[in-house]
């Protein structure tokens, strides 16, 4: 279970670095947001299942 853990944290880990350097971007870019909002959405909507998936196994493993 702590592998599993320690997969699910690195990932959110990966995701949230990719957010914090790409919704920026994507931000700067004119017509940014219009042409790449499915994407952004994808990206918080696997970032917030990453944190209750780690909450979840946290829980388990403590």
């Amino acid at each position: 279970m702590t592998s599993i853990l320690q997969l699910a944290l690195f990932a959110l880990i990966v995701v949230s670095f990719g957010l914090v350097v790409g919704v920026p971007t994507i931000f700067a870019t004119p017509n940014g947001w219009t042409e790449n909002k499915r994407i952004v959405l994808s990206g918080v909507t696997v970032w917030l299942l990453l944190v209750f998936l780690v909450g979840i196994f946290n829980s388990f493993v403590v």
